[in-house]
């Protein structure tokens, strides 16, 4: 029975720490989601998870820790934890830069950059970091901005790490350079780890539209889940981010992308395959599922009423060319 994982990428932001933001003002518009509204980051996220009875997997960045410390990303884990939820490794590179004493020199915004000793050593940095904030052994690790390659999977079968899960379709050749990340849709297993990529479906020739909640709607989500279903992906695999509930600038909350998590939460809710975490999957039997299935087609209609959607939404929350609320 294929699986619905919703998962939130948990980080700070990195170019907001590069513009001078105060560490603490960092976390409350990264992680909790704060504007003048209110609070719309993981907490909010994880409301409307528990009201549909689900479980959310949070990729949790510790890397911020080598620059501020483990209080913030203590500070990050242990709502999540205390809630039911599950947190597993994430891990933005950047944050190198900002160290006093990194454990590495910078090479830029991707992992896969790094020569296949330093990935490992990095990786190990941010598990231990990740520990250091409170959380239990992760078994699972996504790459910040999907920028891994093989040699990242490498060192996650090196460091016992079960599960990957940086495959991202619509970064193909775009920072993420795993091997199958452009069209394999099942889970499979490569270099001691399995990977579970991102959903996604065929936006036009040549273009894929990942299951992310801003990038796509709620009808094109329902209908892309529901191909999942019947053609037995075994995971799929929706992306959200700990803030991408607010406008880009962060001063106040996007009603379209929350009504599309809401959305979201009530289709994964009625279609019944609840995520209960990782470790009630077995990475090998998950990866065994067979050949590959298309993947779903937009149509044209469709296609065209999302971006009709989204500049609607850009026009009211991003540059606020008639009210809205918040």
């Amino acid at each position: 029975m294929t699986q619905i994982v919703i998962t939130v990428d948990t980080e700070l932001s990195a170019g907001r720490q590069a513009r001078g933001l105060a560490a603490r003002a960092n976390y409350e518009s990264s992680y909790l989601g704060r504007c003048a509204a209110g609070d719309f980051g993981v907490p909010w996220l994880m409301d409307r998870l528990e009201a549909h009875g689900l479980k959310g997997l949070f990729f949790v960045d510790p890397m911020p820790a080598l620059v501020h410390g483990d209080g913030l990303v203590a500070d990050m884990v242990g709502p999540i934890l205390a809630r039911g939820h599950e947190v597993q490794l994430h891990a933005h590179v950047e944050w190198l830069a900002f160290a006093a004493t990194p454990p590495l020199a910078p090479r830029g915004r991707d992992l896969a950059r790094f020569p296949p000793a330093e990935q490992a050593r990095l990786i190990a940095c941010a598990r231990a970091l990740l520990i250091a904030a409170g959380a239990p052994p992760p078994t699972a690790f996504r790459a910040g901005n999907f920028g891994a390659n093989d040699d990242t999977l490498r060192a996650l079968g090196q460091l016992g790490l079960l599960w990957d899960m940086s495959a991202n379709p619509a970064y193909a050749g775009r920072g993420c350079g795993i091997a199958g990340a452009a069209d394999r849709v099942r889970p499979w297993r490569a270099h001691g780890v399995t990977e579970i990529p991102v959903s996604a479906f065929v936006d036009r020739p040549g273009r894929v539209r990942p299951a992310q909640v801003c990038a796509i709607t709620a009808d094109e989500m329902a209908r892309a889940l529901d191909h999942a279903l019947a053609a037995g992906d075994g995971v799929f695999s929706v992306v959200t981010h700990s803030f991408e509930m607010l406008s880009r600038d962060r001063a106040r909350p996007n009603r379209m992308v929350m009504a599309r998590f809401e959305a979201l939460c009530r289709a994964a809710a009625a279609r019944g395959t609840r995520f209960s975490g990782l470790a009630a999957l077995d990475p090998i039997a998950l990866a065994a599922g067979g050949a590959d299935p298309a993947r779903l087609r937009a149509r044209p209609w469709r296609t065209a009423w999302r971006h009709a959607e989204q500049a609607l939404a850009t026009l009211r929350y991003e540059r606020r060319l008639w009210p809205a609320r918040g």
